[in-house]
């Protein structure tokens, strides 16, 4: 599966470099998600409310009542969680909340299973320098991706997994940290940071892993016809 992604800030689509610096603006949030018709699902990240600084709920809801959406941005709680269902979120995406410094939030992951049921939870996996990053991707843990699969399955439905280091920048992503974190779990994986270009999302499926797209596709680097052409390949 191909998902092309919507980051919300300050009620505009945008692509941030490393999660910090706002690289390009797109288009109005429903242009854009025309601009994606023809991809089963979208991936819609709430930035504001990931960094606390409010929330886009209207947009979310707009965009998630059109199309297949899963969302993520400031999960806490499992109230924040059933919210974003009611708004009509597939999946709800847990990043910072699930982990703690040195080890797995579980009770907070269970709560949230509680109230929405696992298989709408996909938990992030952000990874930099190899150990997994959290507060908009500012502050380390002592776990790593790999370690921590099997530990949270559990809890959630599949994972997304970001190779932070090179997110944003359009220079390919880990190939090998991808294969790896597929020998550790069964459940659906997709890929983020760094997927730049068609041979990427290639090889990732070959993995049987998906790809969530950014900036290859609102710089153009990847074709939105190609990428359908794609995907439509696997259906058949």
């Amino acid at each position: 599966m191909i998902v092309p992604c919507i980051d919300l800030q300050d009620r505009k689509v945008v692509q941030l470099v490393q999660g910090r610096e706002k690289a390009l603006e797109g288009e109005e949030p429903l242009v854009m998600l025309a601009k994606f018709a023809g991809f089963p699902e979208i991936q819609v990240i709430d930035l504001d409310a990931a960094m606390g600084r409010g929330a886009n709920d209207d947009i979310v809801e707009l965009l998630a009542g059109r199309v297949r959406c899963r969302v993520g941005g400031g999960v806490r709680s499992p109230e924040r969680a059933q919210t974003l269902v009611d708004q009509g979120a597939a999946q709800v995406i847990v990043g910072t909340a699930a982990f703690t410094k040195t080890g797995i939030n579980v009770p907070l992951l269970d709560s949230i299973a509680a109230q929405i049921g696992r298989e709408k939870i996909l938990i992030a996996l952000d990874s930099k320098y190899g150990k997994i990053v959290v507060k908009g991707w500012q502050e380390s843990t002592d776990l790593t991706a790999v370690e921590v699969l099997q530990q949270v399955e559990p809890y959630c439905g599949g994972f997304l997994c970001t190779y932070v280091d090179k997110e944003g920048m359009m220079q390919g992503t880990d190939l090998d940290w991808f294969h790896s974190l597929r020998q550790g779990t069964k459940l659906p994986i997709t890929a983020a940071g760094g997927i730049t270009t068609i041979d990427d999302v290639k090889a990732l499926m070959s993995m049987g892993i998906h790809s969530a797209l950014g900036m290859a596709i609102y710089t153009g680097r990847l074709d939105l016809a190609e990428l359908r052409t794609l995907l439509d390949s696997t259906r058949q």
